[in-house]
Order: C-alpha cells, then structure tokens, then sequence
C-alpha cells in the first residue's frame, strides 16, 4: 500500500505542478515570516543592557527590580507573575559595611545617579566603576568642586555653579566628592547600586551572596549581585521592561500569522485539489481507497512544503535583520539595549521551518473534507458547514461585543479574536454569500451589463461554491489589514485629541535640575497665574484573569494639585482634583477605575514604580487617560518613588508666562506610553505588510486556479460567436463582482470589531485615514483582476471559430 500511495503522489506531483505553485510560495512566505518573528525573538530573549558605568565592576549590587503576585487560578495551582520596575529599588547603605566584611574583597564603592541642572552627576568614587581615569587636572577635594567627564575645554570654569578642577576620559558627566554627591542625590541612608571593583567574580560571587542573604540590615532586602552582561541592568532600568512588552507584542504577531496561514493553507491545497476533481474520481472507480487517496496528498503536500519551508527560512534572515532594524530606528527599542545573535540562534530556523511544514499538514485533512461529506451526502454536508458558519459568526460578535466592555490592550485583544472568528465564519459560508450576493446584483448585471453581464449572473449562480473560495482571501486581506491599521490610527487620533484638549497652557519649559526656580516660584513671578510640573513614571496593578495571577505596568503623571487650574484640564467627571494636595490620594482615570470599581472616596492597591505598596484613596475620576495616563498622583506622592523626580516639563499660564527665561508655546504633549506605542505601530505595519502579501498571494493564485479552469468554456464560447470583446468584459465584470463583494463583506467583518474596540475607547467610531483605505481598496481591485484576467488570458483571447 505504501507503495501505491507513493508512486500515486509522485506521479500526481509531477502531472500537477502548477497547481502546487501558490501553495509552494505561501508555505515559503510563513516560513520566512514564522523564521523572522522567532529569530527576533530569540534575539531579544537573550537581550541585554549595554555594560559602560560598571565595565570595571565584576560584581555590581543592586535592589530587586521584579516584583511579583501570587493567585490561584480556578481548580489549578499557584502561579506567580512577575513584571519589571522602571524606578531604581535602592540598596540600603548598611549592604555596603557587610560587602567591606566579606573575605577578598577589596573595595566596595557607592554609586548614585543624579541630575545637576542639564548634566548627570556621579561621585568621583563611582568614576572607577567604569574604568574612567583623569587625563587633567586634579580630583575634587572640596565642597564645590567638580570634575568634568570628556570636556577638556572645561578645565578651570564653572559648571552648573561648580568649579571644574580635573577632566576624565568617561562620558560627559560631572563627578563630585562622596558629600556632595550624598547631598545632591537626595536619598541618605541608600544607594542606586554598590560596584565592588577588582574583585575575581568567580571566587567572591557566592560570598558576596551570602553576605546580601544573611548580614544586619541586608537580610530579606531581596537584592541582587549581577556578573557579566546582567550588570546592564543596573545601568539602564527600562531596557529589560522593554524587552518583555516586546517579546508579548510578538508572540501576539505570531499567533495571528499562524491562525491566517491554516485559513490560507487550507484554501490553496483546496483549490489545488478541486481541479484535479475528475482524477480524484477516477481513482475512486478504479479501486483505491479513500485513505489512500489521502495519503497520497499529503506525501504532496509534504514534498512541496518541506522544500518550500526550507527555502523560507533561508529568507528569514534578511527578515530578521530588516525588522530588528526597523524597531531601532522607529525607536521602539531603547538606545542601551543590545540584540545578540550568536551562530546557534539561527538553528530556530530549522524549528520553524518544521512547524509552518506542520501546519501544511494540518490543512490536508480540512482541504479534503469537502470531497468525504459530498461522497457522505451533499445536503448533510452543506447543512453542517452552514451551521458551523453561522456558530463562528456568533462567537465573532459575542468576542466583538466583550470588546465594548473592556479597555486598552484587553479589548485590543477583544477586537483581533472577533475579526478572526469573524473571518473563519465567512470561509465557511463563502458559497452561500456569493450566491445572496449575486441575487442581489444579478438583477442589475442582466440590465446593464448586457451579454456579458447576464454570463456573469449564469456563472456565478452556477460556480458559487468557486467563488465563495475566492471571496474568502479578499476578505481576509480588507478585514485583517482594516482592522490592524484603523486601530492604531483611532487611539493615535484620540490620544492626540485628548492631549490638545487637556493642555490648555499657552507656554512651557524644560526644567534644569539641581537650578533654576521651583514651580512654586514660577508661579510667584509676575504675570504668572499659574504653574504645575509633569512628572512622568510607572506603577504596577495586581488582578487575576480567569483566577490567574496578572500585572499590569502603567504610565502615570504626576502633577502640582496648586497649579493645575489654567495648565492641564484632564476632564474630571467625578470628584475634585484639589483633594490630590492632601497626602496617600490619587486620581484614576475614568475607564480604569470602571473596570476597578473604583470612584471617589474608594481605595486602589498599586505598587510604585519602585516597587512601593501603597493604598491611596481615589479623589477623582477623569477622562482623558489616554493621553495623561492611568493615574494622576500629586508630584509629592510620586517623587519619593522616582529615579530621576525631575519634571519633564513645567506647564505656564498667564500673561507673563512668555516672558519666563527659557519658556515656550507649550507644545500638545506626546503619548505616555510613546515607547510602547512605537513598538506597536512598528509590529502592527510588519504584520500587515507581511500577512498582506500572504493573502494577496491567496487571492491571486486562488483567482487564477479558477480563471485557469474555464478556459475551455472560453473557448467554447468564442467558438460559438462570443467576441474577445464581449469575453473580456465578461470577466471584467467578474472581477469587479468578485472585488466589490470581498471589499463590502471585508468592511462590515472589519466594522464590527473596530466599532466596538472605538466605543470603548473613545466613546466614538473608528477612524482609517483615506490614505490607508485607498491603498487597501486599491491592493484588492489590482489583484483581484489580475488574478482573473492573467488565470483566463489564453481563454479570453480566442475570438470566434470562422468557417
């Protein structure tokens, strides 16, 4: 039997070539697809904060920056999530007394990072962290003096009120002597990090660990020892919170280009096996058995895949190096992060080239299913497929419908699952939607179209079943493409409505830390009304999903409750934003604290953005959190909390506001979670573009299968009169019927889940710039006529038989 079954597939695969073409040039495409995401991946799991303050230092000590919760999800286990803190977690001066005790080691040396108006300030000390040397000049000595990292033109003036008395070979820094840096950092009592120069890391790690574990004052502080590439970490705070969200947006690409290639797959091997119709009956007669027959497919499959998945991933590299170079110009990746990757990492190719062949596989099975039930019986069959329809199409509003009750990422999520369930439901009743489509525009072809457009309603009502194949790409390509790009292009256009309608201040300025007045002061000068700064940071949320633990990261600001009124306006539907002068308060923004429950007068549990627990009492509601953040937290709330508590920007009202030295026309501030949505934005066009040419290849190869199969009617009509005119315009009709009801039937799959994911966004519809739809319409008229003039050109180019 194995024989047969292979002799059969060899012998098919060698007859049938052309109609393996699309299916050779889809599985090669997800293969490079699957091979790009995965070796991205793979290179930002072993990613890393670049090493340059501490290169000197083996053993760098730092505090715990995860933190944790533990739930139990319904009838399982205890699981714990974990999630990155974006504000230094200090250690505690006592750490570095116990470090100074442990046997080999021979200095430990505080290190704090700070900001002295423009410039980053360091003490001297921590200069030999990073290997850094004088190359002029003396090190400070005295209160006031300073030594300027990388400036020899410096050497001898006053820099941010402090005398310059060496230069250094490190970067542009100040360093100070160890009392001015204690005084200018602000945090006696801990540091950002301790670096233990000179120390032999393989002998001292394990002592060093010990101490952290077990000494006074140290003990159960959670902190770390890091060695070799993790002493980044140190160095930059966001680098490695970056790399998760990163990792998360691309599992999320990957899961959807996997779900559209089975629908892709599976309609190609369909329309590949569909014109062998006759053959396949043929072997049915003369004795082989179904199983056989099947066999015999997939061994095709299997041949045509297994070397198209190959070559795929031959072409995932120059995906890998394109995407990776996309997100760091788009600056989706922050600037310290470094992206390795080692020879052996290319080895995942092999891995995904596996599984796209396992996916062509997967498909057999459901390409064939058509051909068993019409043997079975065709009306059981039909009513099958039209009932599992009509069951995903109801599962896709339901998902569409859960969309409008939550917010953010969740009914992001909501959205994408509706399209494709939506999707799928329309696959199954393509045959049933093609033939209510055409009774729809029959009437109208026959009127107007003439010979031509009563062919098309003949042939339509006839091949429904074709055709509802060849709607199924043309849908998926508007509704997937609509979907990803209007949602980007709707929370871009309200946070940025948002963001104008919040700041009503007619100037701002950067502030200097370490110099130049205090809010408090700006707001005392003449002409100025009023005057808040805007810090900006992150807190984490603890909650559960179905009983599983979850932790949420969110941007908040933090603000002057004395200066808000003439500055920033964040909407207030309920409470009162003065009630944020009083310490442990918060406001929360208005979609958050409905799915919290939460309103004024009530309590939220977060942890700071160093990791601080804290409850604070919700003093108000408002609505603009797209644009200001899911909370606002009055700036003396949020400083203790914050690496750098240097405002990012200080908001003016007033007339006198222009005449501030340094202040400007205050410009619409950007997006608080501008790094995520770059990242975003980046990943969302990668996976239209990429899934786009997918389904574009589909509806192409798709349309000329079918194209391909009427050439003899063609021909016979050309025989019996039909002009190359009247057959041409028959298939131009075709192809704008076949065009115009994909991009109708993609729009409304499209409409329902971006509906629901505006209304819960902003309370509104979806919005898709002109631009953006043109090129889609445009994509699917191109290929849609190209693909059924160029399958039928031959056909279509015969002119009437002349006797």
């Amino acid at each position: 039997m194995n024989d047969g079954v292979a002799l059969l597939a060899a012998r098919s695969l060698r007859a049938h070539r052309r109609a393996w073409t699309a299916v050779f040039a889809a599985v090669a495409l997800v293969s490079a697809l699957l091979g790009a995401l995965a070796l991205t991946a793979g290179s930002l799991g072993l990613a890393h904060a670049r090493v340059e303050r501490y290169a000197a230092a083996p053993v760098v000590v730092t505090g715990d920056q995860e933190v944790r919760f533990t739930a139990t999800p319904w009838g399982g286990e205890p699981q714990t999530a974990s999630a990155g803190l974006t504000e230094r977690v200090r250690v505690p001066a006592a750490a570095a007394d116990a470090l100074r005790a442990v046997p080999g080691v021979r200095a430990v040396v505080p290190d704090d990072v700070f900001r002295v108006r423009e410039h980053t300030g360091r003490s001297w000390d921590a200069a030999r962290l990073g290997g850094h040397r004088l190359t002029a000049g003396r090190a400070p000595a005295a209160p006031g003096e300073t030594v300027a990292g990388d400036a020899p033109d410096r050497l001898g003036r006053l820099v941010a009120g402090y005398r310059v008395v060496g230069v250094a070979d490190g970067p542009r820094a100040l360093y100070f002597g160890a009392a001015d840096a204690r005084r200018l950092a602000g945090h006696p009592g801990t540091h950002d990090v301790l670096g233990e120069p000179g120390v032999p890391v393989d002998t001292l790690h394990a002592r060093v660990r010990h101490a952290l574990d077990t000494a006074p004052g140290t003990a159960g502080k959670g902190l770390r020892a890091l060695t070799g590439d993790g002493r980044g970490a140190a160095e930059d705070l966001r680098a490695l919170p970056a790399r998760d969200g990163l990792l998360q947006l691309l599992a999320a690409v990957a899961g959807t280009l996997v779900l559209v290639t089975v629908l892709v797959l599976t309609s190609l091997v369909a329309q590949a096996l569909a014109e062998r119709a006759p053959e396949r009956a043929l072997l049915h007669a003369v004795g082989a058995a179904p199983r056989q027959i099947r066999a015999a497919v997939g061994r095709e499959v299997t041949r045509v895949a297994g070397t198209a998945a190959l070559l795929g991933a031959l072409g995932a590299v120059p995906g890998f190096l394109l995407l990776r170079s996309a997100l760091a110009t788009r600056g989706a990746l922050p600037p310290a992060l470094e992206l390795p990757a080692p020879p052996w990492l290319y080895a995942a190719l092999l891995v995904t080239a596996g599984l796209t062949l396992g996916l062509a596989r997967l498909v057999v099975p459901l390409a064939t299913s058509d051909g068993r039930r019409a043997r079975r019986g065709g009306r059981r069959s039909g009513a099958a497929r039209r009932g599992a329809g009509l069951v995903m199409l109801v599962l896709g509003a339901g998902a569409a419908g859960t969309a409008t009750l939550q917010s953010g990422e969740a009914a992001g999520a909501a959205a994408g699952a509706a399209t494709v369930t939506l999707v799928a439901g329309c696959a199954l009743l393509g045959p049933w939607i093609a033939a209510a489509a055409m009774r729809v525009a029959g009437p109208v072809l026959r009127r107007s179209g003439g010979a031509a457009g009563q062919l098309v309603a003949a042939g339509t009502a006839a091949r429904s079943r074709a055709l509802g194949a060849a709607l199924t790409p043309v849908v998926l390509v508007t509704a997937f493409a609509g979907v990803q790009l209007a949602a980007g292009s709707t929370a871009d256009r309200e946070a940025a409505a948002q963001a104008r309608a919040a700041t009503v201040a007619g100037h701002a300025l950067v502030p200097r830390a370490g110099g130049g007045p205090t809010t408090a002061e700006l707001r005392r000068l003449p002409g100025v009304t009023s005057a808040t700064g805007v810090l900006r940071s992150t807190v984490v949320l603890a909650g559960t999903e179905a009983g599983s633990p979850r932790l949420d990261r969110l941007p908040v600001l933090g603000v002057d409750p004395e200066g808000l009124a003439g500055t920033l306006d964040p909407g207030v539907v309920a409470g009162d934003l003065a009630g944020l002068a009083r310490p442990g308060t918060v406001a929360v923004g208005a979609d958050r604290a409905d799915a919290l429950g939460v309103r004024p007068g009530s309590t939220v549990a977060l942890r700071m953005g160093d990791g601080t627990p804290r409850r604070l009492t919700v003093v108000a509601v408002y609505a603009r959190s797209l644009a200001l953040g899911e909370f606002l937290f009055p700036r003396d709330g949020l400083a203790p909390h914050m690496t750098d508590p240097v405002p990012a920007r200080v908001l003016l009202a007033g007339p006198g506001a222009a005449r501030v030295p340094g202040a400007r026309p205050a410009p619409v501030p950007e997006r608080v979670e501008a790094d995520e949505a770059a990242a975003g934005a980046v990943l969302s066009v990668a996976a239209v573009a990429a899934i786009g040419v997918l389904t574009v290849l589909s509806v192409l190869s798709t349309l000329r299968l079918l194209a391909a199969g009427r050439r003899a009617e063609l021909a016979l009509l050309a025989q019996v009169g039909a002009s190359r005119r009247q057959l041409r315009s028959t298939l131009l009709l075709e192809a704008g019927f076949l065009a115009g009801t994909g991009l109708l039937l993609g729009a409304v799959v499209a409409a329902l889940p971006l509906a629901a994911f505006a209304w819960s966004l902003t309370g509104g519809p979806p919005y898709l710039p002109p631009a953006q739809a043109a090129l889609i319409a445009g994509t699917v008229l191109v290929t849609t006529y190209a693909g059924v003039l160029g399958g039928a050109g031959r056909g279509a180019a015969a002119g009437p038989v002349r006797r």
